[in-house]
C-alpha cells in the first residue's frame, strides 16, 4: 500500500489517482469506478463547477443523499480549491434556508426531483442547480490550474445544532481531515484487502470522513444509501468488506435481522459511535463475530477522539477506548469519582465556527476544545464518557438540541411554554418528548402539537409524546431544570 498522501498535496483525489489508476475506488448500486475514472470524472465536473462560477476559497452546498455522484460533487469541490457544504437531507426546508443563509454558498447542488421548495428556502442570490442531467449540460470550461493544497484552508463546513437553536458551521481544514485519517490509519492499520462499506450519511463527519480516509488511504469504498439490514447483511457476507462505521441503533437492526450464524472473519473492524452503546449489545455482536470497536468523537473534531483498538485485550465494556494519536484528552474539575468535562487538543480539532467568534471562544481556549461532555480517564488510560453534551437527545444516531424545537413550540400562538427532553427507548437509543404549558383557557391535543412541528422540524426531532403541565420547573434565574421531567 503506497504512503498516505500528507494534507499539503496536489487535490487528494488527483494524487491517489496517480499511486493506484487501476484500483477499485468507488462503488455503490449504479457501478463501480477505479481511482483514475474517479479522477476524471471528478475533472469534469471541476470544470463545471468552475463555469457555474464556482472559485477557490467559495462554498458549495451539496444536498444530495448518498451516491457516487456526492462522492465526486466532494472531490470535484476540492478540485476547484472550494468548500464542501453537506446539508442535513433530513431537515425541514426552513431548517435548509437558516444554513444556507449563514454559509451563503455559491451553490446549491441537489438530487430532488423539484426545487420548487429548495427554492422558497433560499435566498435569492444563489444558485440552485440539480445533481443530475441539469449539472451534466453545463458547458465546461477549464478548471483552476493544478497546484497544492493548503492545509489550512477549508475542505468542509458541517452545521450541527447549537444549543441556542441556532446551526453552527463547523470549520474544517484539509489538515484537520487529514490528522483524523493518520489518527484512524495508526489505530487500525491499513491492508492490502481493506474495504470500507458507508452506510452512514455523507452529512454528517463519520460517513464524510470514511470517504476521506479511503482516498487518502487508497482503500476502496462501497455505499450503501440508507440503511437496510437484510441488504446490509448480503453485503457483509460476500466476504469484501473488512471495515464499516456504524451507530447503535443500526448494530441492533443488524443483529436481529440476522440468524445466529456468526459473519464471515474478514470483517476486522467495526467502528461504534454517535451514541453510548449497551455493554450487552456489544457483546451479542462479538458472539457473532463483529469485532466492535467503541469510538468517541464530535463534528468539531473531524470525528474520532478516542477509539478501542483491534487489540486482543478489549478495552472495558463501558470504555471508549484510548486517544488517538496525536489527540491529547483531560478531564477539567474532576470530581472525587474523577468525573469532569471532558476536552481535546490536537491537530484534528477545528478552526472554529464559522462567522461566530463568541460561539467559539466559549469553547476553544488555549488550543483546547471543551466538549461539554462528561467522563473519566481510568488508570490504563480508557475514555468513559458518562453523559452527553447537557440536555443533548441522541435518537437514532441523530443529534437533537431541546432548545431548537422549544423554540418551534413557542410560536405557536396557543403554547405559553415548553420543555423538551429524551426518554429511554429500546431501539432508537432516546426519543424526543415534551411538556406543555398551554395559554389561559387553550386547549392543545398531541396530534396538533406534533403536525405543527413537522412543518418546521425534521422528523427525527418532532416530540414522539407531549404532557401538560401548569408550569414548568425553573431555577430563580429562570433556567429550566430538565433533569425534573425527565425519567
Amino acid at each position: 500500500m503506497p504512503e498516505t498522501l500528507p494534507a499539503a498535496s496536489l487535490p487528494w483525489v488527483v494524487e491517489r489517482a496517480q499511486h493506484d489508476p487501476d484500483a477499485l475506488a468507488l462503488r455503490d448500486s449504479g457501478g463501480s469506478f477505479s481511482w483514475n475514472a474517479l479522477a476524471l470524472r471528478v475533472e469534469r465536473l471541476a470544470a463545471r463547477l468552475t463555469a457555474l462560477g464556482v472559485r477557490p476559497g467559495d462554498r458549495v452546498a451539496l444536498l444530495t443523499e448518498t451516491s457516487c455522484r456526492m462522492v465526486e460533487l466532494i472531490h470535484a469541490t476540492q478540485r476547484c480549491y472550494a468548500t464542501v457544504v453537506p446539508l442535513n437531507t433530513r431537515l425541514a426546508a426552513r431548517e435548509i434556508a437558516a444554513v444556507i443563509a449563514d454559509a451563503e454558498p455559491r451553490l446549491v447542488i441537489h438530487d430532488r426531483g423539484s426545487d420548487a421548495d429548495l427554492g422558497r428556502a433560499s435566498s435569492p442570490a444563489v444558485r440552485l442547480v440539480g445533481a443530475g442531467h441539469e449539472l451534466d449540460d453545463v458547458a465546461a470550461v477549464d478548471p483552476p490550474p493544478l497546484r497544492r493544497l493548503d492545509p489550512a484552508a477549508l475542505h468542509t463546513l458541517v452545521y450541527t445544532s447549537g444549543t441556542t437553536g441556532a446551526p453552527k458551521g463547523v470549520m474544517l481544514t484539509h489538515r484537520n481531515h487529514a490528522a483524523s485519517a493518520a489518527a484512524s490509519r495508526t489505530n487500525l492499520g491499513v491492508r492490502r484487502d481493506d474495504h470500507w462499506l458507508a452506510a452512514l450519511p455523507l452529512y454528517h463527519v463519520g460517513g464524510l470522513s470514511m470517504i476521506l480516509r479511503g482516498v487518502l488511504d487508497g482503500v476502496p469504498i462501497t455505499l450503501q444509501p440508507g440503511f437496510d439490514p437484510e441488504r446490509m447483511s448480503a453485503t457483509l457476507r460476500s466476504g469484501e468488506i473488512t471495515l464499516l462505521s456504524m451507530v447503535p441503533t443500526m448494530l441492533l437492526r443488524l443483529l436481529d435481522h440476522e440468524d445466529t450464524r456468526p459473519f464471515p472473519p474478514p470483517i476486522r473492524a467495526v467502528l461504534i459511535g454517535g451514541a453510548p452503546a449497551p455493554a450487552t449489545l456489544l457483546a451479542r455482536a462479538r458472539d457473532r463475530g463483529l469485532p466492535v470497536l467503541p469510538t468517541y468523537g464530535l463534528t468539531e473534531t473531524a470525528s474520532q477522539v478516542a477509539t478501542a483498538a483491534p487489540a486482543p485485550t478489549a478495552c472495558p465494556p463501558t470504555a471508549a477506548g484510548r486517544a488517538l494519536p496525536g489527540t491529547d484528552i483531560r478531564i477539567d474539575a474532576p470530581d472525587a469519582r474523577g468525573c469532569g468535562e471532558i476536552v481535546v487538543r490536537g491537530p484534528t480539532v477545528m478552526a472554529g465556527y464559522f462567522r461566530n467568534s463568541e460561539a467559539t471562544a466559549a469553547v476553544l481556549r488555549d488550543q483546547w476544545l471543551r466538549t461539554g461532555d462528561l467522563g473519566r480517564i481510568d488508570a490504563d488510560g480508557f475514555l468513559h464518557v458518562l453523559d452527553r453534551r447537557t440536555d443533548l437527545i441522541i435518537t437514532s444516531g441523530e443529534n437533537v438540541y431541546p432548545a431548537e424545537i422549544e423554540a418551534v413550540l413557542a410560536e405557536h400562538p396557543d403554547v405559553r411554554d415548553a420543555a423538551v427532553y429524551g426518554r429511554p427507548h429500546p431501539v432508537w437509543g432516546q426519543e424526543v418528548a415534551a411538556t406543555i404549558v398551554a395559554r389561559d383557557g387553550q386547549t392543545l391535543d398531541a396530534e396538533a402539537l406534533g403536525a405543527w412541528c413537522r412543518t418546521r422540524l425534521a422528523a427525527y426531532k418532532v416530540p414522539r409524546s407531549f404532557q401538560h403541565a401548569a408550569t414548568l420547573p425553573r431555577t430563580p434565574s429562570g433556567k429550566l431544570r430538565r433533569n425534573l421531567l425527565t425519567p
